[in-house]
């Protein structure tokens, strides 16, 4: 019989739209809070706020009814599209926030990752953090000064262990973030996407501390975009779609329906209240679809037709020289490519005027290969302000009907390849005599 490390019944969280939360402690009493957390995990988180029923329409439910466990040594990862309460329910596993109803039961040390700037002091050293954050998990001074030396090479930023994490850039600070989280033997392990602020090296360096934490019974729970990364670290996810568990089980099965059923996204999406679009005071994004040659919006593409890739936004305040970019992703996460108009003629180094604006963007017929295909749309300024990002935008599918196209007569599938070109080929046949290994001859080109 399982004796689950966490277990989740009913957990619910409900915002006041426009309303504050509870307003943070001081920094005396995060610490008193802090060195206490470790007995306050052994019992249960228990909050019955209740809402008047008649304000209803003023709240909005960040996760509802939300019920699972997670034993000892699992590596639980949790999935969804941005709003769907997956940053809510890291929150209230880590005692950041309360929930409005149900419980959270948790048996052990907890440590998180949750954004850049949560749990450490700006004013405070490097050293001094690790110090502080060791403490509030519950740690002695023995426990931490044990530990130092391999969370300060772990983070790579010896040089500035003295200096005030005020001073760091994210990237820094999420270095030294981690390797505290990962090093100070917590029980369980808990990670949001931050972790995508590290370089490419960084991050499969986490993902294997990760692992090797797993391995020795530490249980994580890990939030990510990354379909990659989820499918290769977690063997288990949860899909929340809207605050509620759209699916929980093997991770292959639920990121295949995360991607293709339509809880992710489809092939169009429209804001029509500008104030609640993706994008800040400068520029809104209105629309993004997929449409084929006859300009309608679909799902479905032949793999011989050509994608075309439209956006359409409203330029709120003049004075910026915009890129707009599509990042074309396949379903395991996997970047195939990023395309943007940094070079069109009609705009290139030239401020837009305020407006509506359309961007068209054509991905060739015969070039990708079968399979399901995520669009993440940016809009910035020289790489430097980015004013609207919005992951996991659209998603289309591309089939082969099996004639005609780059497979030719060969009706096999090919698995694991992204793109399949039609590239131009041309065979002959060429005399022995002139083949170095039949003869003294030289190859003569085909061109």
């Amino acid at each position: 019989m399982s004796n689950p490390i966490i277990k989740v019944n009913n957990l619910s969280k409900r915002y006041r739209i426009g309303a504050r939360e509870r307003a943070n402690k001081s920094f005396r009493e995060a610490i008193v809070e802090g060195i206490t957390a470790p007995l306050r995990n052994l019992g249960r988180l228990r909050n019955l706020t209740r809402f008047d029923n008649g304000d209803e329409e003023n709240t909005i439910w960040a996760l509802k009814d939300v019920s699972f466990e997670a034993n000892k040594g699992e590596v639980l990862g949790i999935i969804g599209k941005n709003g769907s309460g997956k940053s809510t329910l890291l929150k209230i596993l880590s005692r950041i926030t309360e929930p409005s109803s149900g419980s959270a039961e948790i048996r052990g040390r907890v440590s998180s990752l949750l954004e850049v700037g949560t749990g450490f002091n700006p004013e405070l050293t490097g050293r001094e953090n690790i110090f502080l954050n060791g403490t509030i998990l519950g740690m002695r001074k023995k426990e931490i000064e044990r530990k130092f030396d391999e969370i300060v090479a772990f983070s790579e930023i010896e040089k500035f262990i003295d200096t005030p994490v005020k001073r760091y850039s994210s990237g820094m600070y999420v270095r030294l973030a981690f390797a505290v989280a990962a090093h100070l033997e917590p029980e369980i392990l808990l990670v949001d996407e931050v972790l995508a602020v590290g370089d490419a090296d960084f991050q499969k360096k986490c993902l294997g501390k990760m692992e090797s934490l797993a391995g020795t019974g530490r249980t994580v729970l890990f939030v990510s975009h990354n379909m990659a990364a989820i499918k290769n670290f977690c063997p288990r996810t949860i899909l929340l779609n809207q605050g509620k568990i759209a699916e929980d089980g093997t991770t292959d099965r639920v990121v295949k329906h995360y991607l293709g059923s339509g809880v992710n996204t489809s092939a169009e999406r429209v804001w029509n209240d500008v104030k609640k679009a993706p994008g800040d005071d400068d520029v809104r994004l209105q629309a993004i679809r997929a449409k084929n040659g006859k300009g309608e919006v679909t799902a479905e593409f032949n793999i011989q037709e050509p994608v075309y890739l439209e956006m359409e936004f409203c330029v709120l305040k003049e004075g910026w020289s915009l890129t707009e970019s599509f990042h074309l992703s396949d379903e395991s996460g996997l970047l195939i490519f990023v395309s943007g108009n940094s070079l069109d003629p009609a705009w290139h180094n030239r401020k837009r005027p305020v407006g509506f604006y359309r961007s068209l963007c054509c991905i060739p017929g015969n070039f990708l290969n079968e399979g399901s295909f995520i669009i993440k749309v940016a809009i910035a300024t020289d790489s430097v302000v980015a004013h609207v990002i919005e992951r996991d935008a659209i998603n289309f599918h591309v089939f082969d009907p099996g004639s005609g196209g780059v497979r030719g007569d060969h009706t096999r599938e090919w698995p694991n390849v992204v793109i399949r070109p039609l590239l131009e080929w041309k065979t002959e046949q060429v005399p022995a005599n002139v083949c170095n290994s039949c003869g003294n001859g030289e190859h003569e080109g085909l061109m």
